[in-house]
């Protein structure tokens, strides 16, 4: 580390270090040319109309903060150049000018800047513009954020979920929206996984939609939302008529977003050499829906830009000697889903993908950190069919490891093999709250560290399950939420909508993980010490 690094990581980093740092760097590979500048030489010296200004219609977004970098996203409504001020004082008395990237029809108006040698432990705000590319000094109105990148010389709080505006269940004004979304905000966590599932491309919403008891769930409704999503445009409305709601867009604004996908931002249960038998779409061939899909998800999530460049949802972020986080991609290198009972490991059995599970051990056995977080888009010991025959998830059913369980055999030999230690699996997918712990010594593959796995969700969608257990792995439901009794695919306002928090103490290591409802409420929570 650098002596200037060290000093924009040190906890008394100060208003007037910010103002002289290089704190704009990672900007730079964008607008070089441009540099820094102080907020106030850039006002303009006329009111224009607000016809005439560029728009912000969807908010702001910050997200993959991680080390000391951070990225700020937003959207305009036509070509203009994103600027962000950023100051440590909420009324910006002192702030920096850096530039974004223009805001191109080509990427749906969508504009990101990646910040570099943040201070750490110190909140941080920003305010976004889109500047008019010919005339300079007419803005849009501001959107105002803030994020906070945590390391380990305080507590980290963090929280997830996944599935997001599932089965027909929208944006209900009468219900308030997407209630959950306030609910996380309120506990300010320090980020929030996204573990997929974050739209449901093929999930049509409707005006209204009439429940058993006769009354009627209302919903927002767009025509992109309207039909399955096959046009880019059409897997872009999906993206946006999330952030039509002001939960969404409140949260967006106060809490840092790390985002993987799953099937729903595509098709339920995709692959990428499927072929569509489906009477609602005219396009049947995945491999085309899934890179319009992709292109959407994109341009509409705060990852950094070395990562869309590559089309890159698999990543990392250290958050000092307490906490890594490696996101997953589930989808873009699995092979067909089939029976999924091979007896060895080839192309049919990809779930992964040889060269994902190679980074993974690699990162994992390279980590410093107390924790390892795995944060996986569904989750390994359940069962999830496809089909009669089919499988869509690693889980097959009772018995040795076969198929894609291979694959994850494999994963489990490495971790115990190298003694890597204090791996914890994050992931969504089943629309339940649950708490699984894979046992060894109740495994029919044994040759692995116990672990512990937790699910959360859904954010606003159905919910289901319970799903069966493969006992391959040896999970034990240690909690769960879904039962034979609860009705399945109740609308948010039943209040069968879930999520979880990561509380990781500076002083200990003590992890403890929490599985909450709507309201926030604590259903289970359980501390684990550090190996």
């Amino acid at each position: 580390m650098s002596r200037s690094q060290a000093r924009f990581n040190h906890p008394q980093f100060n208003r007037r270090q910010f103002l002289r740092s290089t704190l704009f760097a990672g900007a730079s590979v964008v607008t070089a040319s441009l540099g820094t500048q102080r907020s106030g030489l850039s006002a303009p010296a006329v009111i224009p109309s607000e016809r005439s200004r560029p728009q912000i219609p969807y908010g702001v977004m910050s997200g993959d903060v991680g080390g000391s970098r951070a990225v700020v996203w937003s959207r305009a409504d036509r070509l203009s150049r994103m600027r962000v001020e950023l100051s440590l004082e909420p009324d910006f008395r002192r702030s920096r000018l850096v530039y974004g990237e223009v805001a191109q029809a080509s990427q749906d108006f969508t504009s990101r800047v990646v910040l570099s040698q943040l201070p750490t432990d110190r909140p941080i705000f920003y305010r976004v513009q889109f500047q008019d590319l010919d005339q300079p000094k007419i803005l849009s109105e501001p959107a105002i954020g803030q994020l906070q990148i945590p390391n380990s010389r305080r507590d980290i709080f963090f929280a997830w979920g996944g599935d997001t505006a599932g089965q027909g269940w929208g944006i209900n004004p009468e219900f308030g929206g997407m209630k959950i979304y306030e609910t996380m905000r309120q506990l300010k966590p320090d980020f929030f996984i996204h573990s997929g599932d974050t739209i449901y491309a093929d999930n049509p919403i409707q005006a209204e939609v009439k429940l058993e008891d006769g009354r009627i769930w209302k919903n927002l409704t767009t025509p992109e939302k309207s039909k399955v999503a096959e046009t880019l445009q059409e897997f872009r409305g999906n993206f946006i008529y999330n952030l039509l709601d002001e939960n969404v867009r409140r949260f967006n604004a106060e809490v840092p977003v790390l985002m993987q996908w799953d099937d729903h931002e595509v098709v339920n249960n995709w692959y990428p050499t499927e072929i569509l038998d489906d009477s609602r779409y005219t396009v049947k061939n995945v491999a085309v829906l899934a890179q319009r899909a992709k292109q959407a998800f994109l341009e509409y999530s705060p990852l950094r830009s070395e990562f869309v460049r590559q089309q890159k949802i698999e990543r990392s972020f250290f958050y000092g000697k307490h906490l890594e986080i490696f996101m997953l991609d589930m989808r873009s290198y699995r092979g067909a889903n089939n029976p999924n009972r091979q007896t060895v490991m080839g192309p049919d059995t990809a779930f992964l993908g040889n060269q994902q599970i190679q980074w993974l051990k690699q990162r994992l056995k390279q980590s410093r950190a107390t924790w390892k977080v795995i944060a996986a888009d569904m989750p390994l010991g359940l069962v999830v069919a496809d089909g009669k025959t089919d499988f869509e998830n690693l889980a097959n059913g009772a018995g040795p490891a076969l198929g894609r369980e291979l694959e994850l055999a494999d994963l489990l030999k490495f971790i115990k093999q190298q003694n890597i230690r204090n791996t914890v699996w994050l992931t969504a997918d089943v629309h339940y709250a649950a708490a699984h712990y894979y046992d060894p010594d109740r495994a029919q593959f044994q040759d692995f560290h116990g672990f512990w796995e937790f699910v959360a969700g859904p954010l606003n969608a159905g919910n289901f399950g319970p799903n069966p257990l493969d006992n391959t792995f040896g999970p034990q439901v240690k909690f769960q939420t879904a039962a034979p009794t609860v009705q399945i695919n109740q609308p948010p306002s039943q209040g069968q909508q879930f999520f979880g928090t990561v509380k990781i103490a500076q002083d200990s290591g003590l992890m403890t993980v929490t599985l909450r409802n709507l309201w926030g409420e604590t259903l289970f929570s359980i501390d684990l010490p550090p190996a």
